[in-house]
């Protein structure tokens, strides 16, 4: 009997597109969740089994019972995939634990959140001398006068924790413009018991982002990888992809399979970098340790990076493989990307004629897919839930 694969978090498509990647291969997938509502993964045909189970915050060891005790009843070790920061902390804290009834591409319990981490993961490009936007703490003595001269304005008060940020602001970071805006970010962040860091902002628009996925074997060497542009974000100059092309870029290999390797990484991991567009340099600005937004994409310019992990751990590796030229194909988030399209053109960062021509490029979709089109519609429902939620609050 095959090993199953345990999805974590099928409440969002980067959890979507692990079942469906691993699903075309006939593999039995588990999507885990603590809600059913509005958790629309699990209406692909691909997921085999719907589990709700206990919520990761407020009850992390009883989501820890409840999943060992779902492997011990299985013949085999299901190989587990955790699709969103917290379930990837929840991994992590947990790993000894885990590793003992599930197949875990990470070995070395810690790494994962060092590598999320702002601040540690800042020490460790130094270490191995990859470029980042210089730093600063917050509890620095003679901040504001270091900022002045080493950072300048604007610049940005970014979070250690990404996702305790997002779950108290609604945003990923803050851009201040002067001291005032400076000392009252941080005293925000302060009151909300939320670690922060000051950072230089990298300048160029937001197409100068761009990212390197990349799966390494239990060897932590990269057997296949991917490189992206991004070309919108939403929120927009700081937010998540909303829409990326695939766009091959030597650089970030070397520069990227050199970092992971070096720290003796394993599995999945997309390493988002900055192009100043005055030096054309490349700087590190966050690695992402579990499957991305892009994985349509990816699986889409012929990288499975779910199955290649699967097959590794299960113990029939496939060969490897990279992209290695330009396929024009991008990667489409439609509902984000419209809200990101009227915010570039209010603050007149984009023409409309340069965003029509966008459309033309064959698509990754998010959520939608002609052969599996239930989570699309459950998608849907959702959203025109909360909408009208929102109306009848007005």
């Amino acid at each position: 009997m095959k090993h199953k694969a345990v999805v974590l978090g099928a409440n969002y498509y980067i959890g979507l597109s692990v079942i469906r990647c691993l699903g075309i291969h006939g593999i039995p997938v588990v999507a885990v969740d603590y809600a059913r509502e509005g958790t629309y993964g699990i209406h692909s045909k691909y997921c085999t089994e719907a589990l709700i189970g206990p919520h990761y915050k407020e009850d992390p060891l009883g989501l820890l019972y409840f999943l060992i005790e779902y492997a011990k009843k299985q013949s085999s070790p299901p190989v587990l995939f955790p699709c969103a920061d917290p379930y990837v902390e929840f991994v992590d804290k947990h790993l000894l634990a885990l590793r003992e009834h599930f197949l875990i591409s990470q070995t070395e319990q810690g790494l994962y959140t060092k590598t999320m981490n702002k601040g540690t993961l800042h020490d460790l490009a130094i270490e191995h001398q990859v470029a980042v936007p210089e730093t600063l703490a917050t509890h620095e003595e003679d901040i504001l006068e270091k900022v002045d001269k080493f950072i300048k304005y604007p610049c940005l008060v970014k979070p250690v924790d990404s996702h305790a940020f997002v779950s108290k602001f609604r945003k990923k970071l803050f851009k201040v413009y002067n001291k005032e805006e400076l000392t009252a970010a941080i005293e925000k962040a302060t009151q909300a018991n939320i670690e922060v860091v000051i950072q230089r902002i990298i300048p160029g628009f937001d197409d100068h982002m761009y990212t390197f996925d990349a799966y390494l074997n239990q060897e932590a060497k990269v057997t296949h990888w991917v490189t992206c542009q991004k070309l919108r974000q939403y929120p927009i100059n700081f937010g998540a992809s909303v829409y990326t092309r695939q766009k091959h870029v030597p650089t970030l290999y070397e520069i990227g399979a050199k970092f992971l390797e070096g720290i003796k990484f394993k599995g999945f991991a997309e390493i988002e970098f900055k192009k100043d567009e005055k030096t054309g340099k490349f700087y590190m600005i966050e690695v992402n340790v579990r499957t991305t937004n892009l994985n349509c994409l990816l699986h889409k310019v012929g990288v499975n990076m779910p199955y290649a992990a699967y097959q590794e751990l299960t113990g029939t590796p496939i060969e490897p493989k990279a992209v290695t030229h330009d396929t024009n194909r991008a990667f489409w988030y439609a509902y984000e990307d419209l809200l990101a399209i009227r915010d570039y053109k209010r603050t007149k960062q984009v023409t409309l004629l340069g965003v029509l021509g966008t459309f033309f490029r064959p698509k990754a979709y998010a959520i939608w897919d002609w052969t599996d089109p239930k989570p699309a519609l459950a998608f849907f429902h959702k959203i025109m839930g909360q909408a009208i939620k929102k109306a009848s609050n007005r």
